[in-house]
């Protein structure tokens, strides 16, 4: 079977303040900014190959816009969308800035999500260019800061649907879930188009509103650097809502905050690399340290948050046992019960 996709590219998010986001992004991150178009600003990581990375779009409330894919070959591209249109979703065919011939759809869970195979690669010039050959760029002066970005992670109704039409149509490999120990209730799983342990993580939404966000990810290159960023954060007065800490399942040290449209991102590195083509998800449970591996303490009621924020009544209103309504609103639930 054709391998469709090669790894997430770029991720257009939505903020109501768009010049806040942008002066966030580059003074305190470290992203560099290198377009903007209409209501659009275009952003990368010192280490990103790609033209950009990040997309800041003008909108109403924090979310997303659309998380993008690179296929493997141009053949696979055509393929993919076929695959998308085969399971009953249309998509359309458009001109992207940087990627050409792209096509874009909405899953069948509200996520918005692009396709492409070509690529407008990030050319340095002669005073940011790096000394060594396979960087794009030279390392950023700014702290802590992202050599690229990493993953993206959604908010879902239904876990194991939303994983199982993204494995059947799109090739994603399954590669863990969380599973609730009061119940059997999927609450988080990941999945991966490469070697790493995710690039697409799935957590329950108790909301009614479709196709949001929870966070997005950059990747650091050591722990040193991710706590380097936590500490000169925390100097210029942005808090640090979770972390540092290592998750159990990928087993990756992770630090979140928030930028100013209150959407969250995450600092990781380390973890593992998994090439087993036949490799078959395990189940986690809360208590094992799906997310805190040291199981030592619980997450934040915040990080439960998606965005853009929920409307109407949460699921756990109605049918849902009461001793396990608690874990549904936290589906990162104290670890270490017992």
């Amino acid at each position: 079977m054709i391998k469709l996709l090669s790894h997430l590219s770029f991720v257009a998010i939505t903020a109501p303040d768009v010049e806040a986001s942008v002066d966030f992004y580059v003074n305190q991150v470290g992203l560099t900014e290198v377009a903007r178009e209409d209501d659009r600003v275009y952003l990368r990581c010192w280490g990103d190959y790609y033209a950009y990375s990040v997309i800041v779009v003008k909108g109403d409330e924090p979310g997303m816009e659309t998380m993008a894919w690179r296929t493997s070959s141009a053949e696979a591209l055509e393929e993919a969308a076929k695959r998308v249109q085969a399971a009953g979703i249309e998509g359309e065919w458009f001109e992207g800035r940087g990627i050409g011939r792209a096509f874009r759809f909405t899953g069948p869970q509200g996520h918005n999500m692009t396709l492409h195979w070509d690529v407008e690669r990030h050319r340095a010039e002669p005073h940011t260019a790096s000394i060594f050959p396979d960087r794009p760029e030279k390392r950023s002066s700014v702290a802590g800061a992202p050599r690229q970005l990493d993953h993206v992670t959604v908010a879902t109704k239904d876990v194991d649907s939303f994983v199982q039409w993204y494995v059947d149509t799109l090739g994603f490999r399954f590669m863990a879930r969380t599973v609730l120990d009061e119940a059997p209730i999927s609450v988080f799983s990941v999945l991966t188009t490469n070697e790493k342990s995710h690039d697409l993580g799935v957590v329950l939404d108790g909301s009614s509103r479709a196709g949001r966000i929870n966070h997005y990810a950059f990747w650091v290159d050591t722990r040193e650097e991710l706590l380097i960023a936590a500490d000169t954060l925390m100097e210029n007065g942005v808090p640090i809502e979770y972390g540092p800490n290592i998750h159990g399942i990928g087993e990756q040290t992770f630090l979140y905050y928030r930028e100013p449209s209150t959407l969250r991102i995450e600092l990781n590195t380390g973890g593992y690399r998994n090439y087993v083509p036949d490799w078959e998800a395990n189940t986690w449970k809360p208590s094992l340290g799906s997310n805190n591996m040291y199981r030592n303490g619980a997450m934040p009621m915040s990080m439960t948050e998606s965005f853009p924020p929920a409307d109407g009544p949460s699921a756990t209103e109605e049918g849902v046992p009461d001793e396990i309504k608690d874990a549904l609103l936290n589906p990162y639930a104290v670890q270490g019960r017992g």
